[in-house]
């Protein structure tokens, strides 16, 4: 009873919340229309970035295949530190090398922390896949 009492207002708070961001986000715009190419820009450069980090682990499949064979732990953990820096210096290269303000900061910490976990899930699930086919 208290989970189903805790999603429906958890639902509507979470529709509220989605409501008045739009609505600020509008009225923001609205008022500065200016900043809207600035967004765009932004959100080009951030859809650039995710392509990589979508593509990158699924295009080293191979390295992933002979990370498994040598069987180590080390091999795995340069793996996806590379696969991160990798991430990293994209976003470094698509912001003009260099980030402005706490807000950008967060969001780039963020978005690797992201990446990071994305890149070892995907390595994980190609490693359970090579270990099937052996």
């Amino acid at each position: 009873m208290f989970a189903a009492i805790g999603q429906y207002v958890g639902g509507r708070l979470f529709t509220a919340i989605v409501v008045l961001a739009t609505a600020g986000a509008g009225f923001w715009f609205w008022q500065h229309p200016e900043q809207l190419q600035d967004i765009w820009q932004v959100l080009k450069r951030v859809l650039v970035w995710l392509g990589l980090v979508l593509a990158l682990p699924w295009a080293g499949f191979f390295v992933t295949g002979w990370v498994v064979k040598k069987e180590s732990n080390v091999a795995a953990g340069a793996l996806l530190l590379g696969l991160l820096a990798v991430d990293a210096l994209f976003a470094l290269y698509l912001s003009d090398w260099g980030f402005e303000g706490a807000l950008s900061w967060m969001v780039v910490i963020l978005g690797l922390l992201s990446a990071g976990i994305y890149n070892y899930l995907v390595c994980d699930f190609q490693a359970a896949r090579f270990d099937d086919s052996l």
